[in-house]
């Protein structure tokens, strides 16, 4: 649990400031369960260039509350929780003075988005807050004010969350919280997991991811580990102490992060295959004749490949997928099928009847249709929640990562696309992984991008 904190402070000599505004939203790493913001009566003046910056003067604070009559919510709210701040040194500095004056010892564990976003985000050209979510795209408003600034800072927050592909920061909150030893019930992990299309990761006493997978159903999933009978079951059921994970929205960037997730953390109790995920492709030829052929070859005959497939049923399910779309006969797809037209004595699987030029046309476009190769463009999906996206960046053809944007969000701007978007690893399978999808789910929007990256 996290509480994305930000303090107006009135600003003075070194441990005499006060706090004339609070925001803190209280974040489960997916959704905000909790706010509380509130204007506050710092009982002391307010320096000139602090009113000039956030707009607060001593007039608008006579009636606000003071400290000590938020200071019971204060610590409720963050109970349990890691203080995330930007520049958290300075917001738990001050809040542990106005504390300290109440003779009451205020300790919270904190995360500081300036160490992480120079870690996660090293390219970026300014870690202020301000220029940084600027930079990144994000539409900010109430800049300078509590809540303005923690709205900012918890959408900032969430982007290192999903950067953070290692899971640093949850590991290291879970080692923190866990002392060598949890001991929640099965009943209990499950009872708080979502029933929604993510990646899920079982950890054991020590912090250390031992499972990771992708489903449509997180809680479904989870409990099936739970209730299961089998070797790996077993193994899950006795080591499993804590359950996190991310919901993705998108199946696509679930099956993404899982591929990518499972060569980079290697639970113990994961099968990682590194062959290829497909074992056939689609080879085009023309054989010495004017019109293009098809034949379905194993991949590792195939150097340059078109599009891949992980079996020759497949290969043949997405030729009839074709042939019906764009109205190509059959017989010249290398598909066991007489057509109508050969039936009547059509030669060379109607390549007689169609002009080869239209017929060539249909072939290429129905493979450009259904493969990235030297493509720019965003996929865009369901978000985790309404309002929101998910967008997956191809570049000349291949995956650059995924994010996450409000549907007000510059989405044609490459470059911020860039900034945000959690990198991802590009090989064969990666893209086989993509265009398997495009071919099964029509669900998908497919913006074309400026090639001006």
């Amino acid at each position: 649990m996290y509480a994305i904190l930000d303090i107006e402070s009135t600003g003075g000599k070194y441990n005499e400031e006060g706090i004339m505004e609070i925001a803190i939203h209280k974040f489960d790493g997916h959704r905000v369960v909790d706010k509380f913001i509130s204007l506050v009566n710092p009982e002391r003046e307010i320096q000139p260039f602090v009113a000039k910056l956030t707009g607060i003067n001593n007039h608008m604070l006579r009636a606000a509350p003071k400290f000590h009559e938020v200071a019971k919510r204060i610590v409720e709210i963050t109970n349990g929780a890691v203080i995330v701040a930007h520049n958290a040194q300075f917001d738990y500095r001050i809040l542990r003075t106005e504390f300290r004056r109440l003779g009451y010892d205020y300790q919270r564990k904190t995360l500081c988005t300036v160490d992480l976003s120079k870690k996660l985000l090293p390219d970026a050209e300014s870690h202020s807050l301000g220029k940084l979510v600027r930079s990144l795209g994000f539409p900010i408003s109430d800049r300078h004010r509590a809540n303005g600034d923690a709205i900012a800072t918890l959408k900032l927050f969430k982007l290192l969350l999903n950067k953070d592909s290692e899971k640093i920061i949850v590991q290291e909150v879970i080692r923190e919280e866990s002392q060598g030893e949890l001991s929640p019930t099965q009943l209990d992990i499950v009872s708080d997991l979502p029933s929604e299309t993510g990646v899920y990761y079982m950890y054991d006493k020590d912090g250390d991811i031992i499972f990771l997978g992708k489903t449509k159903d997180i809680k479904k999933r989870i409990n099936q580990h739970f209730t299961n009978v089998g070797q790996l079951a077993r193994k899950l059921q006795k080591e499993t102490k804590r359950v996190s994970y991310e919901r993705t929205g998108s199946e696509l960037i679930a099956i993404l992060k899982e591929y990518q997730e499972l060569h980079k953390t290697k639970p113990k109790h994961n099968s990682i295959t590194k062959k290829k995920l497909f074992s056939h492709v689609i080879n085009f030829s023309k054989n010495g004749t004017p019109h293009i052929t098809l034949e379905i070859v194993k991949s590792k005959l195939q150097k340059e490949k078109k599009i891949g497939f992980n079996g020759v049923p497949s290969a043949k399910s997405f030729l009839k997928k074709i042939s019906e779309e764009y109205s190509i006969c059959a017989s010249s797809l290398c598909l066991d099928t007489i057509c109508e037209h050969a039936k009547n004595g059509c030669a060379d699987g109607c390549t007689a009847i169609e002009k080869t030029i239209e017929y060539n046309q249909k072939i290429n476009d129905a493979f450009q249709k259904y493969s990235v190769v030297g493509k720019n463009v965003a996929l865009l999906d369901r978000g985790r929640e309404l309002g929101e996206q998910s967008l997956i960046l191809i570049k000349n053809g291949v995956l650059k990562g995924f994010c996450y944007v409000e549907l007000n969000h510059q989405i044609n701007n490459i470059h911020i696309l860039e900034s945000i978007i959690t990198p991802m690893s590009s090989d064969e399978n990666t893209t086989f992984i993509v265009e398997s999808y495009l071919r099964k789910n029509n669900k998908l929007k497919i913006l074309e991008l400026t090639p001006t990256l």
